[in-house]
């Protein structure tokens, strides 16, 4: 099982996990033509996608979902808020539910429910032939029941968004620095790195910084921080971009 980013910020998102068998898509955050454009980077074409997974329907996560899903009959997975919140709710979709696993091809998929401003928002595991791929953005704090979820992956793509003291002086309105700091909003670097803390880094072989805020957080920051945690482990790390993604990274190297 292997995963790469074809753009990871505020500008649009999306990850794709692959193996011999499935291959899935978490969130579209690009418009149809520029996803299109993306895949063909990391030598993919649409037709090898078998689904698109939707953690919540702001913009920058699902911005080219249904064009996609229209122009190449890809199956969407969704939960019934997103569905709403996209306007989808006539749309034909699969509705899935936190706490409920369900499976794609080879993949046994666990959605798991995160806090943030949108109307149900989920995260996903990835697991197959044991290994476990997890994806972890978007969420404003850790809870315990994401801790206990995520704890034992081999591989994480885990949102750095911001710097506390970057966002009190950068350029956002009052309003917009609250919800992006609240509890609802994204994890800053101190909540990052408390996160990973928590996991078991004897097993964890990859970790991805990603959501990057380029306001208010830079990479050199976050990698500083990631570092000093997995000083003393194997851990790779790798630092998601907004233009380009990520190179394809294997869930156990």
């Amino acid at each position: 099982m292997k995963f790469v980013s074809i753009g990871s910020g505020s500008k649009g998102n999306a990850t794709i996990i692959s193996n011999s068998k499935t291959t899935v898509m978490i969130d579209c955050g690009f418009s149809g033509k520029e996803t299109i454009a993306r895949l063909k980077e990391k030598g993919l074409t649409p037709q090898d996608l078998d689904a698109i997974l939707v953690t919540h329907e702001h913009s920058d996560h699902s911005k080219g979902v249904a064009t996609l899903s229209r122009q190449y009959a890809i199956p969407i997975y969704m939960t019934h808020g997103t569905a709403r919140g996209m306007k989808l709710l006539k749309y034909q979709y699969t509705k899935v539910s936190a706490g409920s696993s369900f499976e794609i091809g080879d993949f046994s998929i666990d959605p798991i429910c995160v806090p943030h401003d949108s109307n149900e928002a989920t995260q996903f595991i990835i697991n197959n032939n044991n290994k476990r791929f997890g994806i972890l953005t978007d969420l404003g704090h850790i809870t315990p029941h994401i801790q206990k979820a995520y704890e034992h992956c081999d591989s994480i793509l885990l949102e750095f968004n911001h710097d506390i003291t970057l966002l009190e002086k950068g350029p956002y309105p009052y309003s917009l620095k609250k919800r992006v700091g609240g509890n609802l909003g994204h994890l800053n670097n101190q909540q990052a790195a408390s996160m990973l803390k928590s996991m078991n880094l004897k097993r964890l072989k990859n970790l991805a910084l990603s959501h990057i805020s380029d306001k208010n957080n830079c990479s050199k920051l976050a990698l500083e921080i990631a570092q000093k945690i997995t000083e003393n482990t194997k851990i790779n790390i790798h630092t998601l971009e907004q233009q380009f993604g990520s190179n394809w990274i294997t869930v156990t190297d």
